[in-house]
């Protein structure tokens, strides 16, 4: 680990997180800890930890630091939750995720981008994550329920299927919108039903599956 890398996530958290409104302190120590360059491609790795989302290949993107510390913050973990994450992409978000819960469990459609993630989660040694290729928007019942659900798509609205595999009082976090522009919003299930939260505006890559948009592609393969 460089001096620089080091240095460059200090700014980031000081500058993108800390003075624009994130405040829990185990998730400003996750964005301090994971090294963020190590999920970006070669190419972009000058960038990894400027302000903005980057290219990943296959149409897809790792979010702007900011939207991950964002949807990480709201889902209010305190360390021994189960966690589902749909759209590994990179396999940053679920990184952050393992340092603040205890198992997370995180659905990719692409093979190509879930092999990418085991590769540079192995490599970090983060044993906590499990990376598995399906329909995300079918959530994962069989490891279910869970503390909370964060989902890294833009979703035309919010998936039953995920909901239901919600523990009581658990948290789903999701943009929802339209292919373009989405609300971040957070659905909190309760005995009395589910609370909504809208926690402000985003911009991700549409969620294929089922439930999702329509797509092409491997979504309904598993492994």
């Amino acid at each position: 680990m460089s001096e620089d890398d080091v240095r460059l996530r200090e700014e980031m958290v000081t500058h993108q997180l800390m003075r624009r409104g994130i405040q829990d302190k185990r998730v400003l120590r996750a964005m301090r800890l994971v090294p963020r360059h190590r999920f970006v491609p070669p190419a972009h790795r000058s960038m990894a930890y400027h302000d903005m989302p980057l290219p990943i290949g296959w149409d897809q993107t790792i979010s702007q630091p900011l939207m991950v510390a964002m949807m990480t913050e709201a889902l209010q973990l305190h360390g021994d939750e189960r966690v589902l994450e749909i759209g590994t992409g990179s396999g940053y978000q679920a990184a952050i995720l393992a340092r603040l819960a205890r198992v997370v469990f995180t659905i990719e459609r692409i093979p190509d981008l879930a092999k990418h993630a085991r590769l540079t989660l192995a490599s970090l040694e983060i044993t906590n994550v499990h990376v598995l290729v399906g329909d995300g928007t079918l959530g994962l019942p069989e490891h279910g329920p869970y503390d909370a659900i964060v989902v890294t798509a833009g979703a035309p609205r919010v998936p039953e299927t995920l909901v239901a595999q919600l523990k009581a009082e658990g948290r789903l976090v999701i943009p929802v919108g339209d292919r373009v522009e989405q609300t971040l919003v957070r659905v909190t299930k309760t005995t009395a039903g589910v609370h909504t939260e809208h926690l402000g505006g985003c911009r991700f890559v549409p969620l294929i599956g089922n439930h999702g948009w329509p797509g092409t592609g491997p979504e309904n393969a598993a492994e």
